[in-house]
């Protein structure tokens, strides 16, 4: 399906939607606004109005980008009314997306915003059936049974019969929160049929609701789906104006015909009855597709499961409807790109790598003001300067006439500098059981640590505890692939300057127990040392100047074991291990 050939014709994405230009466009709620509370569970929810956008896209959920309560495309409209209404209590996550993708484009998904439903404290109203109409006669036997939303209800129960109060087709059968109802087997026919509609939610039923009927017509068969002749569905360069026909179906007596410019819309033709198996449609849009379904119908009824057609009046980029899958199929590169890179400061250079899967490549520089300057159209692409790209990755597709266009897709990044680290100090203190370590770096890169294995495990917390004393190397990597550093820490169990025992037995050798000033590097002056038995108790304060610790609390001798010390030095910082008394 591609061509060879590469032109340079690009239809309408980059010059009608340059990228980035309305990323600070998303649109604010209007009603409810956003962090309202107690709004009424079957409010309507609009939003701003977005100059040059095609279509908007809706998702509500329970958490921000989710759609567990919901979706829908609205097309050009920027109001929704969710169909079964909203769950009571409830933050609820409204998250508009900037429909491009019928325009040949990306879709932007907007950053969600919320509101907060009321508690709903009293049982719903009751409902109006829709289908068939209360009073309805010559009704088909196969008929669905359809009803309006009652605002605040949670789900409806059914009962059906033959005489007024009658249930012995559906006995309250509770349909959850449906607004429609198939019946298991066909009604009788020539029969008036009563239907009762009972709202609930979690306070209880609608009360004294109407009972509803309409009468049966005789047995005839419902009449089965067609498809489109012209244009075809999947269709690409259909005329504004098109002559729009499908096959004929035997036993049908008209048609109903919906068309939308996306899949759940009806702005061009909303279930309009057609006698004749053809029509012209008027003042289709340009380069849009549209979303067609026909659903024949007689006197018995409307045909049931018909699916839905496209076709598009833009070249042929797509998205149509696949008739094999049912599914929306285009010809836009299926490929992904990350929404940051890094490069490395230095002599070397990083070069970037766009994914296989396209026709043709394009790199693009954003400068400050906003003007693009193409720097690559390779699949790869040396960065050597921070700042805003994007990377445009194309498909060639021939079209019918024999033009042959871009089918492009847009990928923004950011590209942002990073460097080897430089490893500033190994930071050590003692715990009972090993040492912690701290490495402190300096740089601008973003960067992992590992010990002793230069392959790692490597760990985003520069913070390793529990080290075993003695030899260990402390390895630094940037992320970014721009090198590894080391440092290897030499360390016993003395933390330097405080002994690691002594032995208070009345000899004079090793008697007290005391912080010896070392002999190299600043001299520390301490403020206070504080002396701890294993349960945290304290037993002594000592100064720098005194003889130190002879083993004694109250003037009894601890017995040997484990003791901890905290000193304090006039810069205010602090010193923690641990020592042993050995009697």
């Amino acid at each position: 399906m591609w061509s060879a050939c590469k032109t340079q014709i690009l239809l309408f994405l980059l010059a009608a939607l340059p990228v980035g230009a309305f990323a600070q466009n998303c649109p604010d709620l209007v009603n409810p606004l956003a962090g309202a509370t107690n709004v009424p569970v079957e409010t309507a929810i609009t939003w701003e109005p977005v100059t040059g956008i095609p279509g908007y896209q809706i998702r509500l959920g329970t958490a921000p980008g989710l759609s567990d309560l919901g979706q829908a495309s609205v097309g050009s409209a920027t109001t929704y009314t969710p169909p079964l209404g909203l769950p009571e209590n409830t933050e609820i996550f409204v998250t508009i997306v900037l429909d491009f993708l019928f325009q040949g484009g990306t879709d932007i998904v907007c950053p969600s915003q919320s509101f907060t439903t009321e508690d709903v404290t009293t049982v719903p109203p009751c409902t109006t059936m829709t289908t068939p109409m209360n009073g309805a006669t010559d009704v088909s036997v196969f008929t669905n049974i359809f009803w309006q939303y009652a605002p605040t209800a949670t789900g409806y129960r059914i009962s059906i019969g033959t005489t007024p109060g009658g249930t012995e087709i559906e006995n309250n059968l509770d349909l959850g929160n449906s607004l429609n109802f198939n019946p298991a087997a066909q009604l009788p026919a020539n029969t008036t049929i009563y239907v009762r509609i009972t709202p609930y939610n979690e306070n209880g039923n609608a009360v004294s609701c109407t009972e509803f009927n309409f009468t049966t017509g005789d047995v005839a068969p419902l009449p089965g789906c067609t498809t489109l002749i012209s244009p075809s569905n999947g269709s690409q360069n259909v005329p504004l104006t098109p002559f729009i026909e499908w096959v004929a179906v035997p036993d049908a007596t008209g048609y109903r015909v919906t068309i939308g410019s996306s899949p759940t819309s009806a702005d061009v033709l909303d279930n309009a009855t057609f006698f004749t198996n053809s029509t012209f449609v008027l003042d289709f849009e340009s380069n849009q597709t549209f979303f067609i379904r026909i659903v024949p119908f007689n006197a018995s009824g409307e045909a049931i499961g018909c699916g839905q057609e496209s076709f598009s009046t833009s070249l042929g980029c797509g998205p149509f409807l696949d008739p094999n899958t049912g599914e929306l199929v285009d010809f836009f590169p299926d490929i992904t790109f990350t929404d940051t890179v890094s490069f490395c400061e230095g002599p070397e250079t990083s070069q970037l790598e766009a994914p296989m899967g396209a026709d043709g490549y394009r790199w693009v520089s954003i400068d400050e003001f906003g003007a693009e300057t193409i720097v690559s159209e390779d699949r790869f692409f040396t960065v050597t300067q921070t700042g805003s790209y994007y990377l445009e990755a194309y498909n060639i597709v021939s079209q019918p006439s024999g033009e042959v266009i871009e089918c492009p897709a847009v990928f923004p990044f950011t590209a942002v500098s990073s460097s080897i680290a430089t490893i500033d100090n190994l930071r050590v203190s003692d715990t009972a059981l090993g040492l912690d370590v701290v490495v402190e770096v300096s740089g601008i890169g973003d960067y992992e640590y590992a010990i002793n294995n230069i392959d790692g495990p490597y760990q985003a917390s520069n913070v390793f505890r529990a080290v075993t004393p003695g030899t260990n190397t402390f390895y630094v990597r940037d992320r970014n692939g721009c090198g590894i550093v080391e440092r290897t820490l030499d360390q016993d169990l003395t933390v330097e300057g405080f002994p690691k025992f002594f032995t208070p037995n009345g000899d004079t050798v090793n008697d007290f127990w005391q912080f010896i000033q070392p002999i190299e590097g600043e001299t520390i002056v301490l403020t206070s040392i504080q002396i701890f038995d294993r349960y945290g108790k304290l037993l002594k304060t000592i100064q720098q100047s005194s003889q130190g610790w002879d083993g004694l609390f109250n003037g009894a001798p601890m017995p040997s074991g484990d003791y901890w010390f905290k000193a304090i030095d006039d810069e205010n910082q602090t010193f923690q291990g641990h020592f042993s008394l050995k009697r």
